[in-house]
């Protein structure tokens, strides 16, 4: 019986440390497959075991799999020594706690206890389905590294993303890699059937990208009133640590942008960039802005912002935009704050314990608002685009209700994560919200990657990892609201309801 447990305990834990394979860099999306579907056999021969196994099954297949593909959270921790006592709490603590949505989901399955093959499988694919939805939503939600993001470099196969969203196709692609069961525990022609038919829809979903495709090279070019010139930098985070001028950080971005005094460019600089600057504060480099800008250029960077509330400031992690003269045009507050990065939950308690936030010191900064479209004039033209800063790129669901933009600016600050997979997965969240809300996605990153996305997935054009550059975006084609945009999630509890239908159905087979 001990040798049993010990060799079901090594194999949960090859089969979750095998999925995380899959996700990007890697992308080795063949290999779940094999995992998911053996997973899957695993639990269904061992119905009749005690609840409190299953518990178990679920939270080492989901703990080995998060602790695989998440360790690089701990990087974030290494840049102060007041944080240093964390990491190694938070490399066990993080994914152990992520891994309890896993577990719930696999005592659940017990607790139903399906009577066939197909009434089980459609039952594993909507738990792990909805599991990996409410993953996304609780306690400000982390929607990091869902099984989905294994596709992330098959484009074609993405484009769907636009009618149903990145939830259901997850739920969708599970269904997919666990189809390998239901051929080998095949009774009747009922499970060959629905084989067939999760065979077909990877087919489908590619003419449908086909297409699209077609349909949007076709489409004419759309001259923008000022090119778009995207830097993406290489810039240490020892500027945050080392009190680095950030005259210097400043001279070096300029450097980047190669500004040409004649030609109209919206200028669009990383997250947080310039250090030990707030956002009033900014004038105090005049000078070299007008020195190197004309009356022809925008900036447009990631900045601290304050307000002064009651003699005390409330503080913002904002996009601004500047003229050559460093006229603040307009400016957005980041909504979507990150846990101990941007903010400390119950803050007044855990403060006692000498818990903060790690990208500042300041306390925790305060949410937007709204999120709104900003819209900037020039002459007969307006340049309209929706703002989002670093982690706000990672949620799917309705961004915006106005879908009057050319396109999503998404500005990131990877170096917390150093040199590890974490700032590869944190790009990959772009691909799929450029594809469900149609728009192209611009951003711009500090030791990350920038890039020009298109709404149909692809990369036009990239600055990579570990480089300093820009790329330019003159011209846009137009794509019209997607059917995800508008309804946004909705998709994805139609299609919870119909396996659910079908969970029931099929159990009740047997019975009759």
């Amino acid at each position: 019986m001990k040798k049993n447990f010990i060799f079901e305990t090594l194999l949960i834990i090859f089969l979750g440390s095998l999925t995380s394979l899959s996700l990007p860099p890697y992308n080795f999306f063949f290999i779940n497959f094999f995992t998911f579907s053996i997973f899957f056999i695993f639990l269904f021969q061992r119905l009749k075991q005690e609840i409190k196994k299953f518990f178990y099954y679920g939270w080492l297949f989901g703990f080995s799999y998060f602790f695989s593909s998440l360790y690089w959270i701990t990087i974030s921790l290494s840049f102060d020594q007041n944080f240093h006592f964390l990491i190694p709490i938070s490399l066990i603590l993080i994914p152990a706690f992520l891994s309890l949505f896993y577990a719930i989901c696999a005592a659940i399955f017990h607790l139903y206890k399906p009577k066939n093959i197909l009434s089980a499988f459609f039952l594993f694919s909507l738990l792990f389905g909805l599991t990996e939805f409410i993953r996304g939503i609780i306690l400000t939600g982390f929607p990091w590294n869902l099984i989905v993001y294994s596709f992330s470099e098959v484009s074609g196969f993405l484009s769907i993303l636009s009618i149903i969203g990145t939830y259901s196709l997850n739920l969708m692609v599970i269904s997919f890699f666990t189809a390998p069961a239901l051929l080998i525990f095949r009774k009747s022609k009922k499970e060959v059937v629905v084989c067939i038919f999760l065979l077909l829809l990877p087919i489908t979903f590619f003419s449908y990208g086909e297409f699209l495709k077609k349909n949007f090279y076709n489409s004419e070019k759309k001259e923008l009133p000022f090119a778009i010139r995207v830097i993406g930098a290489n810039i240490t985070l020892d500027r945050y640590y080392k009190n680095i001028n950030a005259e210097s950080v400043i001279n070096e971005l300029i450097s980047i942008s190669s500004p040409i005094e004649e030609k109209k460019t919206f200028f669009v600089w990383p997250e947080g960039i310039i250090p030990n600057t707030y956002e009033d504060q900014l004038d105090l480099y005049n000078d070299i802005f007008e020195k190197y800008f004309s009356k022809n250029h925008l900036i447009g960077l990631g900045i601290k912002s304050r307000k002064n509330v009651d003699n005390d400031y409330n503080y913002y992690n904002s996009f601004s935009i500047f003229d050559s003269k460093l006229n603040l045009i307009d400016s957005y507050n980041k909504i979507k704050l990150v846990p101990f990065g941007e903010f400390v939950p119950i803050e007044n308690i855990l403060n006692k314990f000498g818990l903060k936030t790690i990208t500042n010191n300041i306390g925790s900064f305060d949410k937007g608002v709204e999120r709104q479209i900003i819209k900037i004039k020039d002459d007969l033209k307006q340049l309209n685009f929706l703002p989002l800063i670093c982690y706000e790129i990672i949620y799917s669901g309705n961004l915006t209700k106005d879908f009057d933009f050319d396109f999503i600016l998404n500005i990131s600050e990877d170096g917390w994560f150093g040199k590890s997979i974490g700032p590869k997965q944190h790009f990959i969240h772009s691909k799929f919200r450029a594809v469900e809300n149609g728009k192209y996605i611009i951003r711009s990153s500090n030791n990350g990657m920038a890039a020009i996305i298109n709404p149909l997935g692809y990369i036009e054009n990239k600055i990579d990892y570990g480089v300093s550059g820009y790329i330019d975006l003159e011209g846009i084609r137009d794509f019209k609201p997607t059917l995800f945009s508008k309804y946004g999630n909705y998709i994805f509890f139609t299609l919870i309801l119909l396996y659910i239908v079908l969970t029931f159905s099929f159990n009740r087979v047997k019975n009759e």
